[in-house]
């Protein structure tokens, strides 16, 4: 909270601010309200919104008609960074940051870099983690205001090192525009969110500008093995993966539920014993431990804290309540994360998948995921995943086509029940497609939902 005197130069209204957002539906008395311009959407026309739930000032790029203390300025979406910034007390240049981007396993090796690197925090999908301390987020990468208010946060614990995912929507809206990374990764680039980026090469395009985010004196980590990234070229651009790379993955071992390869570099080669299974999960811990190589971490340690990764909420979580059969929790939406999924189980029998399909997003995948999921399992449960203003019957429709080897249960809650009421000893149950997200998202709501608190109220259900 701070009077706006403060943080605006040659403002003299002594107003007090209680927050700052660009987003009417989120003003609450007191607060800054910045008519931003969107790529689908100019802020400007919900000034009056903003207005009616108690905004204190405007800021706008152009006059207002409304008797309100305001500000006038050029650039309004560079002036909204400076504005937070100054509120918040925020000089980017006291981090540094590494980001992540990438179509899966963002998550995953965002995650376990704040694990490698010490005196790290984390920002992503699972939120923010800091000195333990963790906060939730309502994107992957956080709207401004949040993100600020973060950092801030991260600011106060002395954390100066800072692992983001950076997805491509936060790439489209110009959220990170005004961070330099010192080191940038990616995942790998498949295709996601193409309802927004409207084609692939716009999404490839997208995703790719993160490169010049990159401080000159910055590294680049690729994946050797993405024909999608074998473009980049540049100065102090290091790859990673099985193929011919700086970082290159060998001698690959999995047994039961651990897994051991080596990473190569140059004449060195080093021992990797994970608790982590699947050939996503072999990329997410070598690109981690290429990052905290460049970023010149002991790696003695490293190693030593990969041995002992914890899983990763949400994220290929293998949960256990007693049962005689695994589950498998995973956020996996995309086809390739769907398909590597299933593949990593696939000596399981029988397999049985549960998922879905958001609505308001890509039409077009549907089927194919309802295809791999049918092909590549042997009991396929079929339900809503944040169906919008969809009809969930009418998604499950479109993935199922015109197969007839499959069971549909609209709710969630239930087909999960039913997935581990029919699970025999010794079979897996994959339930993809939400993680550990809180919510549902049905109409314009977010409904109070997790996938895990199902699974654990179904085993406290059967031991009473």
């Amino acid at each position: 909270m701070k009077k706006i005197k403060e943080f605006i130069k040659n403002c003299s209204e002594d107003i007090e601010i209680t927050g700052i957002t660009d987003n009417s539906t989120k003003v609450k008395k007191g607060y800054l309200f910045v008519a931003t311009k969107g790529y689908n959407v100019d802020h400007y026309d919900y000034i009056e919104d903003a207005i009616k739930r108690g905004c204190a000032f405007v800021i706008s790029d152009r006059k207002i008609p409304f008797d309100i203390p305001h500000l006038v300025v050029k650039d309004i979406n560079n002036y909204y960074h400076k504005i937070c910034s100054d509120y918040y007390g925020i000089n980017l240049g006291d981090f540094h940051f590494i980001g992540i981007t990438g179509t899966d396993g963002k998550t995953t090796t965002a995650t376990i870099v704040s694990r490698l690197l010490d005196n790290c925090a984390y920002i992503g999908t699972n939120g923010v983690c800091v000195n333990n301390k963790e906060y939730k987020t309502n994107n992957t990468t956080p709207c401004l205001e949040e993100l600020y208010e973060n950092l801030s946060r991260i600011k106060q614990e002395n954390v100066k090192t800072i692992v983001m995912e950076v997805s491509s929507e936060a790439l489209l809206h110009k959220r990170v525009s005004n961070i330099r990374f010192d080191i940038i990764a990616f995942t790998n680039i498949t295709g996601d969110h193409l309802n927004i980026h409207k084609n692939f090469n716009n999404y490839l395009n997208t995703k790719l500008s993160l490169l010049d985010l990159r401080k000159e004196s910055g590294i680049t980590l690729v994946n050797a093995d993405d024909n999608n990234l074998n473009n980049i070229k540049g100065e102090n651009i290091y790859s990673y993966g099985f193929n011919n790379s700086d970082f290159q993955i060998t001698n690959v071992i999995t047994i039961d539920d651990k897994t051991t390869f080596n990473i190569k570099i140059k004449d060195e080669t080093y021992s990797i014993n994970s608790p982590l299974i699947g050939n996503y999960n072999i990329y997410n811990i070598c690109l981690a431990f290429s990052i905290a190589y460049l970023y010149k971490t002991s790696i003695r340690k490293v190693i030593e804290r990969i041995n002992t990764l914890k899983p990763i909420k949400g994220r290929s979580e293998i949960l256990s309540f007693g049962q005689k059969y695994k589950i498998v929790l995973d956020y996996a939406h995309t086809i390739n994360g769907i398909k590597n999924i299933l593949d990593t189980y696939s000596s399981y029998s029988p397999i049985i998948c549960v998922t879905g399909a958001a609505g308001g997003r890509e039409h077009e995948k549907r089927k194919i995921i309802g295809d791999l999921v049918i092909n590549k399992s042997d009991i396929a449960v079929f339900t809503m995943d944040d169906p919008r203003f969809e009809d969930p019957n009418i998604i499950i429709d479109e993935m199922v086509s015109d197969h007839k080897d499959y069971i549909r249960i609209v709710d969630r809650k239930e087909a999960i029940n039913y997935a581990l009421s029919i699970a025999p000893d010794n079979s897996v149950v994959l339930i993809l497609g939400k993680g550990r997200d809180d919510y549902m998202a049905i109409e314009d709501k977010r409904i109070p939902y997790c996938d895990y608190d199902v699974i654990k109220e179904y085993f406290t259900s059967i031991k009473k």
